[in-house]
């Protein structure tokens, strides 16, 4: 039986800030639930702002300025899908306005605007999911069902990787100058420090300044969280970073190449490489990261898994420990950033916990941003995920946050 349309005073009232590349694909994907309706966009990109509302047929109102969209009483939630750099200031502003929230991954740019985020949620009593789409996705869900019933034994080591080879120009060499007129520049930077507008920061390849995203988060933080999540670890308590830009001429402030390497308290090993120098297959078998254990390695995808068996090394039995698993999506070609924003849709009813909490987007973010941290000043960390201190490196706890621009705080 067809489900009944849900009438205009039934359904949520979204508004969308941010509403270019991944602002727009959450758009399309919210637009697949008709117990929602789109009340208003924002952009600080005024042609982005005029496209988008034309897309939708002139209906929803428009802001250059987030203040205001958050100013309207009849909006219930906003999805939130600006530069890492922002995320934190709309969604502490948008809890206190009494919205629910998604906001995009990485949660945050600094562990400091995380943690608050976190505490912000818990206070005003707003549901907030973190845009970490693959919690939502069945194939996923059977993946951590077979990890935690013990299948592949003792899960001791990870692999997971962002490839992509830019070799050799990357994202370009360009000189400061005017912003587009269309561009609200100084909107864009925010809490971040003033500087001239150049045409390879915006709109989109901010992901390799330092300032304002990095591949590790960009990228990264999707599959720390899946790994994370599928074994039952919670944060690591030692890392270390190791890399830099040995091939790409280009202006980046990242690496073109990196290697991280998490340790979990359960003896878990995850190690993430970040290659923009080649873009090769890094794993033997299809997926997005590699789960080894005692009894089989898996690797997972999102469209499949599968568990190779393990047999016995040296001084052990030859046999083969498990049964070969292969498992398909059976619901075909899902749009898992869609089941995401259905569970969202859920839960601004239900009141509870999303399927990535902001609790659990922190913990995954936090991943990436220590990472970089390391990076930054080359030594491994040893890290106490309670009170969320650098316990052996005391000017680690230095770039835990950063200084805003006036007028923006942290709330």
């Amino acid at each position: 039986m067809q489900q009944k349309p849900a009438s205009a005073a039934d359904r949520i009232r979204l508004g969308f800030i941010g509403v270019a590349n991944r602002g727009g694909q959450l758009l399309t994907s919210f637009l697949k639930h008709d117990d929602m309706e789109v009340a208003a966009l924002c952009d600080v990109d005024k042609a982005v702002l005029e496209a988008v509302k034309k897309r939708l047929g002139g209906k929803p109102d428009t802001y250059e300025d987030f203040r205001h969209l958050l100013d309207r009483q009849d909006i219930d939630a906003v999805v939130i899908a600006t530069p890492d750099h922002w995320h934190a200031i709309q969604t502490i502003d948008a809890c206190r306005a009494g919205k629910d929230v998604y906001v995009e991954k990485p949660l945050s740019i600094t562990v400091r605007e995380g943690r608050r985020m976190v505490e912000v949620a818990r206070e005003t009593g707003r549901v907030v999911q973190v845009g970490l789409h693959r919690r939502s996705a069945p194939i996923y869900v059977q993946a951590m069902q077979l990890v935690r019933s013990g299948a592949l034994g003792k899960v001791t080591v990870s692999r997971t990787y962002h490839r992509s080879n830019l070799y050799p120009h990357g994202i370009g060499r360009e000189k400061p100058g005017d912003p587009p007129p269309n561009l609200n520049w100084d909107l864009w930077l925010g809490p971040r420090p003033l500087r001239p507008y150049q045409a390879n920061i915006a709109p989109y390849k901010f992901r390799w300044w330092t300032p304002y995203s990095s591949q590790t988060s960009n990228n990264g933080v999707h599959f720390f969280d899946c790994v994370r999540w599928i074994t039952g670890d919670e944060a690591p308590t030692s890392l270390c970073a190791i890399g830099g830009k040995y091939a790409v001429d280009d202006d980046r402030t990242i690496p073109d190449t990196l290697h991280v390497t998490f340790q979990f308290p359960a003896g878990h090993l995850l190690n993430f490489g970040m290659y923009e120098t080649s873009g090769n297959r890094t794993l033997p078998r299809e997926g997005y990261f590699e789960i080894r254990g005692t009894n089989g390695t898996m690797y997972c995808g999102d469209r499949k898994f599968e568990v190779i068996p393990e047999k016995g090394g040296q001084f052990q039995a030859p046999e083969p420990r498990m049964e070969q698993v292969t498992i398909q999506d059976a619901g075909g070609n899902l749009d898992h950033t869609a089941l995401h924003a259905r569970n969202f849709l859920d839960c601004i009813r239900s009141r509870e916990k999303p399927n990535c909490d902001v609790e659990q987007g922190h913990t995954s973010t936090s991943m990436s941003l220590l990472a970089k941290i390391s990076h930054t000043i080359r030594k491994r960390l040893e890290w106490d995920p309670v009170r969320e201190q650098v316990t052996n490196c005391p000017e680690a706890n230095d770039l835990l946050h950063y200084e805003y621009r006036a007028p923006w705080k942290l709330g």
